[in-house]
């Protein structure tokens, strides 16, 4: 299944008294133009004292983001993506891009681990399409099943 969400939301402060000024409150600020949009504004956050599934929306949303791109098919993309937004490097797993004779891999599958649960996320040709769940983390530690490849960049 399938979870997006997104939330643009914006506020003009009131105009001040004649004569005055005033700077607009924290929760009243302008929305963000097209050309400079400010991410305080919009879209998911990343929740740091959250469950994984609070976090769930702004890992589909980077996934999603990366797959509209000429990167879809490059892991490196995804984890960069994911970290870019302010998740640990270092609890993220991700699958190899090609296969063992070099042709792309069908799937791609990455994940963060989030206390004891995990954010996974797949794509590919397989699917053709991205997919994000949340899941318990594996007993002995880490999300993916089978061989990882290591991210040391």
């Amino acid at each position: 299944m399938l979870i997006t969400a997104g939330l643009v939301s914006g506020c003009a402060a009131e105009p001040s008294p004649a004569g005055t000024s005033a700077m607009p409150s924290p929760a009243a600020t302008q929305a963000p133009s097209p050309e400079s949009p400010d991410p305080t504004t919009t879209g998911p956050r990343l929740v740091p004292e959250g469950a994984a599934a609070d976090n769930l929306p702004l890992f589909t949303a980077v996934a999603e983001t990366v797959w509209a791109s000429p990167q879809k098919a490059e892991g490196r993309a995804y984890i960069d993506g994911l970290v870019m937004a302010g998740f640990d490097q270092a609890a993220m797993q991700i699958t190899d891009d090609a296969t063992t004779i070099g042709n792309p891999a069908e799937s791609l599958q990455f994940s963060v681990q989030w206390g004891q649960e995990c954010l996974i996320g797949q794509v590919g040709s397989a699917a053709d399409a991205v997919i994000t769940i949340t899941t318990d983390a594996l007993p002995g530690g880490g999300c993916l099943l089978g061989a990882t490849r290591p991210i040391d960049w």
